[in-house]
């Protein structure tokens, strides 16, 4: 009996002291949970029950200069889901989807995910979301958000750019300044149950957004039209590849204006291709500058003292630089002249013997000097350095081209920096496109001044140089840029495209004129640069100069200076037009049919005669390959008479000509010495004599083209 009770009280004390220690187990969790994890857990559980919805912040506007607004932001309503709201989502997809312009199923896969909140569409039009407001779904909720607007669709849509769906800035300022306009977001939290209902008068929380700080540009409003118009007519007349136009104040190097050909809505950014938006010409474009160019070399020299506006030149018509002959427009050359007539005429050999007079050390000081090879600090993306070959590697053949704007490449930014210091008495100015960033309230939170980079040349030899250029349109190249009432000064430029094989692209050429006005006291300094106009007429003189002549007359009126009167003009006559004529390399148009011959040679700018009868070129002269100036003759022998260079009797197999184009099936039997006798056009499909059969040089193969068939079904 007694072992029996102590067992039982034994049991009974295991028991007690499990219970103890079970108890102590739950109130030692209870404490750690209260006094160790609470606050965590207490946050857990508000967020649990707490709904947070974004609240965008409205961006800043960006403003011209004369505070009119370019850019501003707008309501939009953006629609979000709160998927474990939604009772019926097949129903409810179906019903939105169509008014949104979405597929249902996408629609029903964002409302059905496993999450707290799902947007379903940002930023849709008023007719739509009122629409959906109508519907009263629950689970179906709107912020207001902003969304960007460009008020005037195309006006220097590159230098401001767009943003995003989420209002992030993608291109131009919109990108360069996404810190300052884009804000600080806020948000709306609101409180739900366990069921994930809103609870009645619970806790609502608004956290107000702050709306981004505004731009103010140096753009002026009124000027970019001005600019916009001219590029309008560019592209009426010459159908280029692309234009470009910048308009600068020398003496500060404010941007007033910059506009690109081709252009692009920035409301609609999407429904244009990407290579319109997303590089812009005017800080991307590496372009070879041609004479205008020669205004670094002219002055230069001038500061150097290694010429003198006196100085007399003897142009034979071209240059001999090691074993190359670099040719003068004037085929006949200018004789003696100073060298104020060298600028004037745009002497070719006056200027390289200038560049080489000047040295290679100098000379790479003074394009270094004027910014040339590095970034002009503007501020877009995108900008690039130019192309410069290497000091250490230069030759006296590159310095003798380079002295006339070939084998450098420039981005027009560079350019018409580079020029606006000559009109600033030297003194070169880092361009500038915005003046200040303000708050909301107009108070300036940040201005940007002027910012003198160095004084390139004197005061003394910017007069001399801007004189020289003065006398380009009074008596040279420029004629077409004078502006009545404004003394200008500036130089034409025409220059070949380099091709991205090496060498310069047949038949493409950048037209050019840099300038500014007045000389006496420059307000604008103007670059028009046109690449690959069509038409055959590609000369700056002819394409680029015209243009500058009503732009500078319109933008100094505007700007209220005033004008001179009884200023010479200069003497014009209608049937002597005297051009800058560039080498170019004869393009073969043996074996084509005439009207293709005559297209490859017009768009090479060279003329053209015809000798004989017959509808296909069977010789030229010069032969292809040959390096000419522009405007030469080339003779077509349309009768095949003019050939004799055949060995007599001797005989070649006929190739294989199916699938080939006439321009290649015409190369191979030339350089087989046959002849191309084409019908149709397209690719080659059947050939007499067939391939393989043996023929007389000189011979003809008769060869049908017809257009090519797509096997898709």
């Amino acid at each position: 009996m007694k072992t029996t009770n102590i067992l039982v009280r034994r049991r009974v004390t295991c028991l007690f002291l499990m219970a103890v220690a079970f108890l102590s187990l739950i109130i030692f969790r209870l404490a750690w949970i209260q006094f160790v994890r609470g606050d965590e857990l207490r946050q857990e559980g508000i967020i649990n029950r707490m709904r947070d919805v974004p609240v965008e912040a409205k961006r800043g506007s960006i403003m011209d200069r004369n505070g009119n607004e370019l850019v501003t932001s707008v309501s939009a309503d953006s629609i979000y889901a709160i998927p474990n709201h939604i009772e019926k989502p097949d129903q409810v997809a179906s019903q939105i989807a169509p008014l949104l312009g979405m597929d249902v199923e996408q629609v029903k896969k964002i409302i059905t995910k496993k999450s707290r909140f799902e947007w379903i569409k940002r930023k849709v039009d008023f007719e739509a979301s009122q629409k959906i407001k109508d519907l009263k779904i629950e689970g179906i909720g709107f912020a207001e958000e902003s969304r960007r607007y460009y008020k005037q669709e195309t006006l220097a849509p590159h230098i401001l750019g767009f943003t995003g769906t989420d209002n992030q800035g993608l291109m131009g300022m919109e990108a360069a300044f996404e810190e300052e306009l884009k804000g600080i977001p806020g948000r709306i939290v609101i409180e739900h149950d366990a069921a994930g209902r809103e609870i009645p008068q619970a806790l609502h929380q608004y956290i107000s957004p702050t709306q981004g700080n505004n731009l103010v540009l140096t753009l002026d409003q009124t000027i970019q039209h001005f600019v916009e118009r001219e590029l309008d007519k560019i592209v009426a007349t010459y159908n280029p590849k692309m234009a470009v136009i910048i308009v600068m104040e020398p003496k500060t190097g404010k941007i007033l204006a910059l506009g690109n050909r081709p252009t692009f809505n920035p409301n609609k950014w999407r429904e244009v291709p990407q290579s319109v938006w997303d590089r812009n010409p005017a800080v991307w474009y590496n372009y070879e500058p041609g004479s205008t160019f020669k205004i670094i070399t002219a002055s230069s020299a001038l500061e150097e003292n290694t010429v003198k506006v006196g100085d007399r030149f003897y142009d034979p018509g071209f240059y001999q630089v090691a074993d190359r002959k670099i040719r003068c427009w004037k085929v006949e050359g200018h004789g003696s002249q100073s060298f104020e007539e060298v600028v004037q005429n745009s002497c070719n050999p006056g200027f390289i013997q200038v560049g080489l007079d000047l040295g290679k050390e100098k000379f790479y000081k003074y394009i270094r000097a004027y910014g040339f090879g590095q970034s002009t600090g503007l501020g877009l993306p995108g900008e690039a350095r130019g192309i410069m070959i290497p000091e250490k590697d230069a030759t006296n053949l590159n310095i003798a081209t380079m002295s006339i704007g070939q084998s450098i490449a420039v981005t027009p930014i560079q350019l018409i920096t580079a020029i606006s210091a000559v009109a600033n008495g030297g003194i070169l100015m880092k361009p500038q496109l915005v003046e200040r960033i303000e708050d909301q309230k107009g108070k300036v939170i940040k201005n940007i001044g002027p910012q003198e980079v160095h004084q390139v040349i004197s005061q003394e030899t910017a007069n001399v140089t801007s004189q020289l250029l003065e006398n380009v349109v009074m008596k040279g190249s420029g004629k077409n840029a004078f502006v009545d009432g404004y003394r200008a000064a500036g130089k034409t430029g025409t220059a070949q495209v380099v091709s991205e094989r090496g060498g310069y692209a047949s038949g493409k050429y950048v037209a050019s004129f840099a300038g500014f006005a007045p000389v006496n006291d420059p307000k604008i300094s103007v670059l028009i640069m046109v690449a690959e106009p069509q038409g055959g007429i590609y000369y700056g003189s002819q394409v680029a100069a015209p243009v500058f002549s009503p732009l500078a007359k319109d933008i100094l009126r505007y700007m209220g200076v005033p004008e001179q009167k009884d200023l010479p003009k200069p003497k014009i006559n209608p049937w002597e037009v005297e051009e800058e004529r560039i080498e170019v390399i004869v393009p073969n148009v043996v074996n084509l049919p005439l009207d293709e011959s005559q297209k490859l040679l017009r768009e090479a700018g060279l003329a053209f005669e015809t000798r004989g009868q017959g509808k296909v070129v069977y010789g030229q002269i010069p032969e292809s390959g040959a390096l000419v100036l522009s405007g030469t003759t080339v003779i077509l022998d349309l009768s095949g008479a003019g050939g004799g260079q055949e060995k007599a009797g001797e005989q070649v197999s006929v190739p294989n000509l199916k699938g080939m184009t006439i321009r290649e099936a015409g190369n191979l039997l030339e350089s087989l010495g046959l002849k191309l006798e084409p019908t149709g056009s397209g690719i080659a499909n059947t050939q007499s004599p067939a391939a393989g059969v043996k023929l007389l040089r000189g011979g003809v193969v008769k060869v049908e083209f017809k257009p090519p068939t797509d096997n898709k079904p």
